[in-house]
């Protein structure tokens, strides 16, 4: 007789992990669907994998159960389900139902209750019983015929699995789990008793019981934690027990028979109605097709569904250590024939620029991987392949543009091949990328990727080279275990890409930042890291010698206003002249309570007070000293004679590039000595410098968004915009402007772009704040576009959880629903924000790449040193300034067709500074 197998899923475990691995999803009508679209993938990987006759998708229902009355306490800490999560678990009913699953929401009791009464009554029956879930209480059902499987992490517990995880067999997790607690469930165990602890006295005393009988003969605080928790372990005991033997009769009729529980097949129709109501595309077209109907698939807007958090196959794990030229042969032919291959390097350096390999790993389907060592130097380490050998081998392969690759993170990857002398061409695809584009707010590492995605973990670096001081570089670690490791990541890096693309691809905007702005990005990024810019030490030296003893005479000078000596850089101290010899007046405190001293306190003290002043340019002047002036010509590279910045791409969820090592977007400009620090950077022999900035970027996207009558004049009558919004707020004629008045229309159109409201702008002018309301009011009956779009863009963010550039790119705000007020009026100034300073940052991309591709196309010895915001910085020979003078602003004002023209001023000079 064949034996059945009944499916048990614990539905409120998933429901909450699909959550809160997903992204903000939203519905074409802006309804939350991230649970429920998690719950889906779930299901359907769980149907997949198990094949089962029977099944039933178990719920908590709401309310107490009969252990609050055993124990008021129980589960009196977690928090109330998110409202977001609230609104879906109906709908997720629903589509359970319409999958063919039968659904028991059981009244009084826990899912794991009627989990448990199920498996028991299967088992008894003859039936094998796969039990999906997060819930480690529900190991002690494992038995011959219990297996529990975590469908997002695939994990399979059978009774020895059981064991080998948790240090006991099934019969004792009862036991385990009450020496432990259960700080989710409120559940106190004995303090400061842990798995490791509960396991070892189970193991030494056989049970609780026998733990217990041996209480006074345990030492050390564990064992005074014991003798004080004897009167409570019976009670716990209680608590974390699974009770197999519940009445289901209203749940499951015809109970004890299981054949009510018998999976029923798909509604479809109800299916597509449902996927139609709640955006699910992908799968309303799969449906579709599987109908045979030639509906449309959906409209354009719809948000595409996300992978459900580890709803993968399970993983049969094959690496291979490469130690013989014939494995190495084997793999390259294995990646002459991959349409993808995934690539994964482990060096000596996080510095791509200096890095050396220390061993490649390769994966070509997920689960197999290969890693070839290549400078593993402890002693004993086994015979590697001689590493020119194996690079030489495999360079034609790296360099060939149709062979195509995927990594994470590649730029870093193309700079160690680089350094290796291999220019590798073929990258199509970096996860990194993918992920940063698909969901901007959420970490792009690749453990954070595997586990959101795939429910996968690995060895993390640490694990492999250890921590702080007992670190030990790669090139130490045991052969087998680095292959382990790096074979992990590659074979990872593949897997997340074969999960992440096909959503990616469904979704039209995300699609093309990824495909035209990110991943051309990468290539030019890489270029310009690895040519670098060119410092006068010199000129460097001569202004940290200036700000040296502008600093001493600051020191002198405050010294003197304070009427005694103190250290400048003491904040305790300053406090004590401040607020305690001299009377000031306190703005505010820090969170232990003392009077702040921080840069907002000593701006607003300095408008009326000589020795803030003194201390805010103090602090100024030592920032730019220790951070540039003293400490670029330390980074200058001794082999190029160059420093090389490196660009992070996935950081700002605007799309913006971070600079760092050295931070080259933050130089002050603001100060004459700010300033200074761009003499020192410089063209080499023959060459100028070239820069060529937007203007007024995040303006003229405004005009262009909001569509107001008045910005869009100014901008194509090519008119002062600032002067144009002053005529416009005072009533006057633009000639007849002041000074302070266009100051004053200037702060007011940036401010509003950063959602500036009336207490901002007054501060910010130093007026009262009914006058700032003054202002914005007249600015907002006169450009009534600009007030139009800021309200629209708030209701909608506020409808899908994100906004848009306008080029397609997602800016999430998890905040602008569910924040606190403080928090959900920043997400709502984002909101505004967020759509034009994510457009300068598409545009300024797009231009980086076009610029390059005609430097290319026209074969020019122009070199694209610098992306600072809005600006781009060349190195052009003199035979070519011409040339640039004309090419690079038309090229960037054409990367995009706005309603108002955009316009890139250009300079040119010796240094930055004179260019700019």
């Amino acid at each position: 007789m064949t034996t059945k197998t009944l499916l048990l899923v614990d539905g409120s475990s998933y429901l909450y992990r699909a959550y809160h691995a997903l992204p903000d999803l939203r519905s074409p009508d802006g309804f939350p669907t991230g649970a429920i679209h998690g719950m889906v993938a779930m299901l359907k990987r769980a149907l997949q994998d198990v094949q089962p006759e029977h099944a039933a998708c178990v719920f908590d229902a709401k309310g107490d159960t009969f252990r609050n009355e055993w124990y008021p306490e129980y589960k009196a800490q977690r928090a109330p389900m998110p409202e977001d999560l609230v609104k879906q678990i109906e709908p997720i009913h629903e589509v359970v139902k319409l999958l063919g699953w039968p659904v028991l929401v059981p009244p009084g009791i826990e899912a794991d209750d009627a989990i448990g009464t199920l498996a028991r009554l299967a088992a008894a029956s003859g039936h094998e019983v796969i039990i999906s879930t997060g819930d480690k209480d529900l190991a002690q059902l494992v038995g011959e015929h219990v297996t529990l499987i975590n469908t997002m992490s695939n994990e399979r517990l059978d009774v020895p699995g059981v064991l080998a995880k948790f240090g006991v067999p099934p019969e004792r997790i009862v036991d385990y789990l009450t020496l432990m607690g259960d700080t989710v469930d409120n559940v106190p165990g004995v303090e400061k008793v842990g798995p490791k602890t509960a396991a070892k006295w189970i193991a030494e005393h056989g049970s609780l019981d026998g733990v217990i009988a041996a209480a006074e003969t345990i030492k050390g605080v564990a064992g005074e934690n014991l003798r004080k928790a004897l009167d409570w372990l019976p009670t716990g005991k209680r608590l974390v027990t699974v009770v197999t033997d519940c009445d289901l009769a209203a749940q499951v009729p015809g109970f004890p028979s299981l054949d009510a529980l018998a999976l029923q097949p798909v509604n479809r129709e109800g299916l597509l109605d449902f996927y139609g109501r709640f955006g699910f595309k992908t799968w309303k077209k799969d449906l579709e097709a599987a109908l045979g109907s030639s509906a449309a698939a959906g409209a354009e807007g719809e948000h595409p569904p996300a992978a459900a958090p580890a709803a993968a196959a399970s993983i049969d794990k094959h690496y291979e250590t490469v130690l013989t030229h014939e494995a190495l042969k084997r793999w390259l032919e294995r990646i002459r024939e991959a349409p993808l291959t995934a690539i994964d390097t482990e060096t000596d350096s996080l510095d791509g620029m200096t890095a050396r390999i220390v061993g490649i790993s390769l994966s070509v389907k997920v689960g197999e991987a290969a890693y070839i060592p290549l400078a593993h130097s402890y002693a004993d380490a086994p015979d590697q392949l001689p590493m020119a050998e194996v690079l030489a081998a495999l360079k034609p392969w790296l360099e060939d543009p149709k062979a195509l690759k995927l990594g994470q993170n590649i730029k870093y990857d193309t700079h160690v091949f680089a350094n290796a002398g291999i220019a590798v061409r073929g990258y199509a695809h970096d996860t990194l990328l993918e992920s940063y584009v698909f969901e901007a707010h959420k970490p792009h590492g690749l453990e954070s990727l595997s586990s959101r995605h795939l429910g996968r973990s690995g060895l993390s670096y640490e694990d492999v080279c250890g921590k702080g001081v007992h670190q030990i570089p790669f090139a130490q670690v045991e052969v087998q275990r680095a292959a382990e490791y790096s074979c992990e990541d590659s074979d990872m890096t593949l897997h997340v890409h074969e999960v992440l693309w096909p959503q990616l691809r469904e979704q039209a905007g995300p699609l093309f930042v990824y495909e035209k702005i990110e991943m051309p990005s990468v290539v030019v990024l890489g270029r310009i890291e690895r040519h670098g810019v060119l410092i006068d030490s010199a000129v460097l030296a001569r202004q940290s010698h200036e700000l040296a003893e502008r600093l001493m005479a600051l020191e002198r000078e405050a010294h003197e206003l304070a009427g005694q000596p103190f250290n400048l850089g003491s904040p305790k101290q300053i406090g004590e002249i401040l607020f305690g010899k001299l009377g000031l007046p306190v703005k505010k405190k820090t969170a232990s309570g003392a009077p702040s001293t921080d840069e907002e306190v000593l701006a607003e003290l300095a408008a009326d007070y000589p020795l803030p002043a003194k201390l805010l340019e103090h602090r100024s002047l030592a920032k730019l000293k220790g951070t540039y002036t003293d400490k670029l010509p330390l980074m200058v590279n001794p082999a190029t004679g160059r420093v090389h910045t490196h660009y992070a791409q996935a950081v700002a969820v605007t799309g913006r590039l971070a600079s760092n090592d050295p931070n080259l977007q933050n130089i002050p400009i603001r100060t004459p000595e700010g300033r200074r620090v761009r003499e020192a950077f410089i063209a080499p022999p023959g060459c100028s410098i070239l820069s060529a900035d937007y203007s007024q970027i995040e303006l003229r996207i405004m005009a262009h968004i909001s569509e107001d009558p008045g910005l869009l004049k100014a901008f194509a009558e090519g008119m002062d915009v600032h002067r144009a919004t002053a005529s416009e707020v005072f009533g006057i004629e633009p000639a007849a402007v002041t000074s302070e008045q266009r100051r004053y229309a200037k702060t007011i159109n940036f401010g509003l772009i950063y959602g500036m409201g009336a207490f901002g702008l007054a501060q910010s002018l130093g007026i009262e704040r009914s006058a700032a309301s003054t202002y914005i009011e007249r600015y907002f009956q006169r450009f009534a576009g600009v007030k139009r779009y800021m309200d629209e863009t708030k209701a909608s963010a506020k409808a899908k959880g994100y906004v848009e550039t306008l080029f397609g790119r997602r800016i999430y705000l998890p905040e602008i629903n569910g924040g606190n007020g403080p928090r959900k009026s920043g997400a709502e100034r984002q909101a505004i924000n967020a759509p034009m300073q994510g457009t300068a940052a598409d545009l300024i991309k797009l231009a980086m790449v076009a610029v390059q591709d005609l430097i290319d196309h026209e074969k020019r010895a122009t070199r694209m040193i610098m992306q600072v915001h809005d600006e781009l910085v060349f190195e052009v020979p003199e035979a070519e300034i011409a040339w640039a003078r004309e090419a690079v602003p038309r090229v960037m004002a054409a990367v995009a067709q706005f309603r108002v023209p955009l316009l890139a001023e250009v300079g040119v000079g010796p240094n930055w500074d004179q260019a700019h």
